[in-house]
Formats: C-alpha cells, structure tokens, sequence
C-alpha cells in the first residue's frame, strides 16, 4: 500500500474512513473528527517529501495513520521485507519500538525513527538478552529462535528470527533436533503441537511471555459466537492459545487473515477474526461488504501511535525517537534476521 501525496481533504477523508465500527471510540471517524486530522495530515505529507522519508505502518495502528500517510502498511514480516529495499534516507516507524528497531538492523546507515510515545510490547518486554545468555548456558545443545517480537539485543542473542509468516516452516526446517523459542509461551505450545502432528523427533522448550492481546481469546467465546452465526469462519493468530487455535478454521499471520477474507468474504459469510481490531478495521475500509462478528481487542501499545506525534517526529525528533544500536548488537542481531530472510 502506497499513500497519495495530494493533499487531504476532510470530505475524503471521512469518505474513506466512515465504515470503520469498533467497539473503540478512537477508531470512530466523525467528519467533525476528519477535519481536525485533515491539516495535521497534510502537514506530514509535506514533510515526507522534504524529507524523502518512507513511513511503514503495522496494521494494527488507527487508520488514519494506514490510510493517510503511511507508504507500506502489513505485518512485521512484511515491514521488515520493505525495510530492506527502501531508498528513502528516513523510515518513520508508527509501530512498536522492536520494529523501529528491526528496521535500522537492516538500514544500519538510515535514519529511523519510532515516533510512538509508548511504544512497548508485552512480549517484547518479557525477555531480556542477559536473560537469552543465561538460558543459553543451561541449554548449549539448543538452536535459539526467537519470535520478531523482541529487542535488538534479544535478536543479538539468538540463532534465527521468525514471525508468525514463517514461524512453523523454519522450525521445521532446522538442522537441530533440540530448539528453544522465545518469548511467547503461547506460540511454543502451538509450535510443540504443530511438531506432534507432522510426528517430528525436535524437542522444543519455550519461554513464558506472551502477547496480553492474543492471550485474551478464549475457546468458550468461539463456541458462543459459533451458536449465534451458523457457518462462521474463525481465524486466530498464533499467539493465541492452543485451545482457541485448535478450534480455528484457520490460523495465520494478520496479512494472511486479511488474504483469507478478501478471497472468501463473500454471500454473507461471517467471519471472527481473533488477533488485535486494526485488521478488522483495515477490512471495514477496503472490504466494506464484508461480514466481520466479535468484540474487539486493542493493543494499548499500538494505539498510541498518532498523527501529531508522526508530525512532530518528522519535523524535529527527539533523541529517544532516533533508533541507535550498539555495533556488536547490530551485527549479531543482522545475522539473525538475515538466516530468516
């Protein structure tokens, strides 16, 4: 996805945005709403060009970042792939800070910015690299994989990087038959399943984080949901839990739900999607027609991204908003990215 740099107006603006219907105020779009967000948007259209400064959105972010000012917007393997090829000098990250991060592992001579005042993870957060070093001495047999969400000294620390894209396909593929993952316990037990189905010998150990958003579903809601709506598809990520993502019809990647659904979203078909609100807002948007069931769940950390602060990162950002990386750490974590990729 590649934004326009016309100028905005409030009228098109609302236009776009006026599907968008989640349980969250701050998704709701009102033209009173679209007019106050209209200049500040124009204003970081501006900039962009002044700058030559690329802006890559996840998906769960508020869509008037996705559908205003960003270039690229996806999941973080696909931002990640993006960020290798860029020819911009600055990538602007509306995100979470470990995927600023990534981004400048691969673009170690660009500048790049995360202008999210709160850009934590839970998961992220749960592990540190002194943590990995620890874990790597208490089980030196063991190839280290660790999920993409993660710092850049975690990555540092491990052997290959994974997402959820590519997180079954890479496990299985490794040469080792004794594997830890990291950090999200949830993902590990579905991993662990995963490997008793294809009755494969690898013995893997996981950590104990986890993602608060995807660890919220529960299997009890699919079953209510499925009683209301006959012929329901469910898609869970695989951060949720393995009861949930055994009863899933499918499960993948958000650009892989947002895939599933514009192939098949047809005559009425309803659809629970259990992963963070911003794919079902992005399907709100480009698939209007489509029927989307279930609450949904925000990711605090993601919706702290706005326009202000993209705008005020761009026109002068604050020490913390530049992404540094020790030399060492750069390195170590580069080779981990680069066996992924």
């Amino acid at each position: 996805m590649t934004t326009s740099t016309a100028p905005v107006t409030a009228q098109s603006l609302f236009e776009k945005l006026k599907h968008v219907q989640t349980d969250n105020p701050l998704c709701q779009y009102t033209y009173a709403k679209c007019e106050r967000l209209t200049p500040v948007i124009n204003e970081i259209l501006r900039l962009k060009k002044e700058k030559n400064a690329v802006i890559l959105a996840h998906s769960y972010v508020h869509p008037d970042i996705i559908y205003t000012v960003a270039d690229h917007t996806g999941d973080s393997y696909g931002l990640a792939s993006i960020a290798r090829q860029t020819d911009a000098d600055t990538i602007v990250f509306p995100a979470v800070r470990f995927m600023a991060e990534t981004a400048k592992i691969l673009n170690p001579d660009k500048t790049v910015i995360d202008p999210n005042p709160n850009g934590g993870c839970s998961l992220a957060d749960s592990i540190t690299a002194e943590t990995v070093h620890k874990l790597r001495e208490q089980y030196p047999d063991h190839t280290f994989v660790c999920y993409i969400n993660t710092t850049a000294a975690v990555k540092a620390a491990c052997d290959v990087c994974v997402t959820s894209s590519n997180v079954y396909r890479i496990i299985e593929s490794l040469p080792n038959e004794k594997i830890y993952f990291l950090p999200d316990r949830l993902m590990g037990q579905n991993i662990q399943d995963y490997l008793r189905r294809k009755q494969s010998n690898k013995e893997l150990l996981y950590y104990s984080g986890s993602c608060y958003v995807h660890e919220e579903f529960d299997s009890e809601m699919i079953d209510q949901v499925r009683k209301s709506y006959p012929g329901l598809t469910v898609l869970a990520h695989p951060e949720c839990k393995p009861d949930v993502v055994k009863k899933a019809d499918y499960v993948c990647s958000t650009t892989g739900m947002i895939d599933h659904v514009q192939r098949q979203g047809t005559g009425n078909r309803p659809f629970l999607l259990l992963t963070e609100c911003g794919i079902a807002t992005r399907l709100q948007v480009e698939n209007p027609e489509v029927r989307l069931v279930g609450s949904c769940m925000m990711c605090r950390y993601m919706k702290s991204n706005h326009l202000e602060a993209i705008a005020q990162a761009l026109k002068a950002p604050a020490p913390s908003q530049i992404i540094t990386i020790d030399e060492s750490i750069q390195a170590a974590a580069k080779r981990c990215l680069d066996t992924m990729f």
